[in-house]
């Protein structure tokens, strides 16, 4: 039904599917809001009667704040919410695995692409809304993100929970050493600048120049599993942005200046499909490679680092085009790697 050029979602939509698109829907707010609304109130209460209740919380960040490098605050009860179960079921979201893995090792999931919101990751490695616990037994997913993200209050409470971590040295260093073996950690090797390439039918990746995660798996002798995500691109469209446009420019200062990027997305709203931030109902597919195995380097050459990053690029290539006409990608379309 259209009304002044605005479609509107039917009266008579399933209750199940209302259920769907509010659960992502809470999750678009909650990435770009819930974090600078609490901000934004604490500061408020400063200059209020409440003024004690930002001065404690702001004891307890000074006291708790190493927490998000040392694992996060898993809570299984958060992962297994219901709203997962819908938040993934909205898309589809659906994760396959190629080879089991083994628990009496650590693996490093080199995720792709990262997408607007890293969507799919969160929904396969923060939560157990597509089953990743009984998917590969005994291996407990790490999802890695800028460690800014934990400086906002109330937001990394809610966060660390679902078992999210920041993605630093001191962290990845905690993760492959301390908690034992069966620890994988995702991580979105392109980082904040792939989301401005995040378009539909788009598979360009920011890789060439990225071998930190390879390094790091020589040093702590962390198996890597290549990993790509069908359809994450396909969630939102962009604005035109072009390498070299003014508005990719802008782009890529504001990434350099704040360390995330801000694409330029549109999407449909919670009762309409014509505009809004909320991510189109669009099929997504993660599928996990076979990881490669990496024998432990302590201080790896660059050579070594260079081999390995190789490797991985033409496993990765092999993921792809073994699976691309599975999952409706045209048999034209190949990675391009900058």
């Amino acid at each position: 039904m259209k009304i002044l050029g605005i479609e509107f979602a039917p009266l008579n939509v399933p209750l199940e599917r209302r259920l769907q698109t509010f659960a992502v829907w809470q999750f678009t707010l909650s990435f770009m809001c819930f974090g600078f609304g609490f901000l934004f109130f604490f500061i408020y209460l400063l200059f209020t009667r409440f003024y004690y209740i930002p001065l404690l919380y702001l004891a307890w960040y000074i006291y708790d704040h190493k927490t998000s490098a040392r694992g996060g605050r898993r809570i299984l009860w958060a992962r297994n919410w219901k709203i997962w179960k819908h938040y993934c079921n909205y898309f589809p979201l659906k994760l396959h695995k190629t080879v089991d893995l083994d628990p009496a090792k650590n693996y490093i999931f080199a995720c792709h692409p990262h997408g607007v919101m890293c969507i799919s990751h969160f929904g396969n490695y923060a939560t157990e809304g597509t089953n990743f616990s009984k998917m590969f037994p005994g291996i407990r997913p790490y999802l890695l993100v800028l460690a800014g993200q934990f400086m906002f209050p109330v937001f990394r409470e809610y966060f660390m929970m679902t078992g999210v971590a920041e993605i630093s040295k001191e962290s990845i260093n905690y993760l492959l050493t301390q908690p034992g073996t069966g620890n994988a950690l995702a991580i979105m090797v392109g980082g904040a600048v792939e989301a401005l390439d995040a378009k539909p039918g788009m598979f360009r990746l920011k890789m060439l120049n990225r071998k930190g995660f390879c390094k790091l798996a020589l040093r702590y002798g962390a198996d890597i599993c290549p990993v790509f995500t069908f359809g994450e691109n396909d969630l939102f469209n962009q604005i035109p942005n072009p390498d070299g446009s003014f508005l990719r420019k802008i782009q890529n200062q504001l990434t350099h200046v704040f360390g995330f990027s801000l694409p330029a997305i549109h999407g449909r709203g919670m009762f309409q499909y014509t505009f809004g931030v909320t991510p189109y109902r669009r099929r997504m597919d993660t599928v996990v490679g076979r990881p490669i195995e990496v024998a432990k380097v302590e201080n790896p050459s660059q050579e070594q680092i260079d081999k390995l990053h190789g490797q991985y690029m033409d496993a990765l290539v092999r993921l792809f085009e073994s699976n691309k006409r599975k999952y409706n990608v045209d048999e034209d379309k190949h990675l391009i790697f900058h």
